[in-house]
């Protein structure tokens, strides 16, 4: 039997009202020789009732991962299959129907391509429109990525392709260790990040990252994150997310206390600045508090390393 060119990878957490449409949505894509792996990742809902209406597909199979943590769950994700190219599409999220198709054209097409993703719409539930408080900023922060209509190459890691719609060589996978645990969300806590790294790594050990607008995926917005307080939330764990990284890659002490604290204070002049704009004032606010998750994790790490053994 062939090994499958891609590999089509959703893990979820108690998303059952929203699994169904992402499995669907890769059942039906115009790719061929192609499988496909839901990772449960300890759910306790009706998630492996969803997962079984489905499996008298071939190309679909269950896997059952008690360690609760995305990057965790990934990397189960791609032990569990066999394809040499990964992509990674969130359980609350739909594919356009050549979305793999045109992931797997990039990878045949450049032995050099590590990392790529596509462009990311919102699906608005009952119709709601984006509230005036939320910037193009925040919207980034509900999965929302559009760097334009033309395919490019990201040079930047601040510009990496978002989870909901995120693809990877296997053999760069590989070569990095998989995805780092400490990094990606757990449960309820929002770290983040771990998309960011890995381009970061990708980028550093001589692979190439693409943006591809045509690889389109949508995603839905759940009600309770149209939420000012889940926005402050998110903000604070991306915060923590970001010394987590910096602490991965050897760059804590002093300096994140200078970086965070001048970021503290430029986010909260902006915020003062834009005072009568809604979406940039609220947008410079989430900034800011994010300095005080940076900066409160900084502390611990620095207060942890000086007490003795």
């Amino acid at each position: 039997m062939s090994i499958p060119k891609i590999a089509g990878i959703i893990c979820t957490y108690n998303r059952d009202y929203f699994l169904g449409g992402a499995i669907d949505s890769l059942l039906a894509q115009d790719c061929q020789d192609i499988e496909l792996v839901v990772v449960d990742n300890g759910s306790s809902d009706r998630t492996s009732e969803v997962v079984e209406k489905r499996l008298s597909d071939p190309r679909l199979k269950y896997v059952y991962e008690p360690v609760v943590g995305l990057s965790v769950a990934r990397n189960t994700g791609a032990a569990k299959s066999q394809a040499p190219i990964l992509a990674y599409l969130d359980d609350d999220a739909v594919a356009s129907p050549q979305w793999l198709r045109l992931l797997l054209e990039a990878y045949t097409t450049n032995e050099k391509l590590g990392v790529a993703g596509g462009k990311v719409t919102l699906i608005w539930p009952n119709g709601q429109t984006p509230p005036k408080w939320m910037s193009d900023s925040l919207a980034g922060g509900l999965g929302a990525f559009d760097l334009g209509d033309q395919p490019l190459l990201i040079e930047q890691p601040n510009l990496t392709p978002r989870g909901v719609n995120y693809s990877l060589r296997r053999a760069f996978l590989e070569q990095v260790g998989g995805f780092d645990p400490n990094l990606g969300r757990i449960g309820k806590r929002l770290l983040s990040n771990e998309e960011l790294y890995m381009t970061e790594l990708a980028l550093n050990n001589g692979w190439q990252v693409a943006y591809l607008p045509d690889a389109l995926v949508e995603h839905n917005v759940s009600p309770e994150r149209i939420n000012p307080n889940w926005f402050l939330q998110r903000g604070w764990w991306q915060g923590v997310s970001e010394h987590y990284r910096e602490e991965i890659a050897g760059r804590t002490g002093l300096r994140q206390i200078t970086r965070g604290s001048e970021r503290l204070v430029r986010g909260l002049y902006k915020a003062t600045k834009y005072i009568n704009n809604p979406s940039l004032r609220f947008d410079n606010l989430v900034y800011a508090y994010g300095q005080i998750g940076y900066l409160s994790e900084a502390v611990k790490g620095m207060v942890s390393k000086e007490k003795p053994e």
